[in-house]
């Protein structure tokens, strides 16, 4: 038996990259996944392909920053399968550009979907955790906020925040609960370069194509957290291609 096998996990962001390679690799260890994402028909994609695994799936549509949305994710995981052990929060966006395009709607929705929408998240599952005496949070961050470059300076701050919220959860969430911090370095997912100015999009699918890891390798490190026995806690795992400075 894994320690995973059995596990109620939420995951957001889970149509594609990083969460939908999280939803599968943990489908095959046995997990019963409440699966959140914005796009309905990339979402039931990936419940069936969890469902062709022999695991439980549940496809729930969310904003993450719609408070409603994620009470309404956690709620779906109690009510289908009577608790809620694990919610991965990694829906993201990544619309980079320097500050003289001045892109204020892509700011906007960096900061409403990395710091808002984790937030949401926290004040949804909080309360289950407290009520269960048990739960983790993995938080999807970025080695970005560890080395912060241009024109990614937005995003960076947006996965700083995330780190620090985490750290602080961290230090409150006592004895019975555990929260992890999966810091990714350059992935392979759609969400590179989209959004971009065209020749900031066509660097970074360049460097994505000849460099970047697949989302499996952040799915065997969110794993990883999870499945350690009670009372161990995985702070933070920093995870990179080899190649990326």
């Amino acid at each position: 038996m894994s320690g995973i096998q059995g596990k109620v996990v939420a995951i957001t962001g889970a149509s594609s990259g990083i969460g939908e390679a999280t939803a599968l690799h943990l489908a095959e260890r046995g997990a019963r996944l409440v699966l959140g994402a914005r796009r309905r028909d990339r979402l039931d994609a990936v419940v069936d392909a969890v469902t062709a695994r022999g695991a439980a799936a549940t496809g729930v549509v969310v904003d993450v920053t719609r408070r409603e949305d994620l009470r309404l994710l956690t709620d779906t995981a109690v009510d289908r399968h009577g608790r809620l052990d694990v919610l991965v929060s990694n829906a993201g966006t990544m619309a980079v550009s320097p500050f003289d395009d001045l892109r204020q709607d892509d700011w906007d929705a960096m900061v409403s979907t990395h710091i808002t929408g984790l937030l949401n998240g926290i004040a949804a599952a909080l309360p289950v955790f407290r009520r269960q005496r048990s739960g983790q949070f993995v938080n999807v961050g970025s080695t970005a906020a560890h080395v912060v470059k241009s024109p990614q300076t937005v995003y960076a701050a947006t996965k700083t925040a995330v780190k620090v919220l985490t750290e602080g959860l961290r230090q409150e969430a006592g004895p019975d609960l555990r929260v992890t911090l999966v810091s990714p370095g350059f992935t392979h997912t759609e969400g590179v370069g989209k959004g971009a100015s065209p020749e900031t999009a066509t660097a970074m699918t360049r460097m994505r194509d000849e460099i970047a890891m697949p989302p499996s390798a952040v799915a065997s490190a969110i794993a990883y957290a999870i499945e350690q026995p009670p009372g161990v806690d995985v702070g933070e795992i920093t995870i990179r291609p080899t190649a990326q400075s």
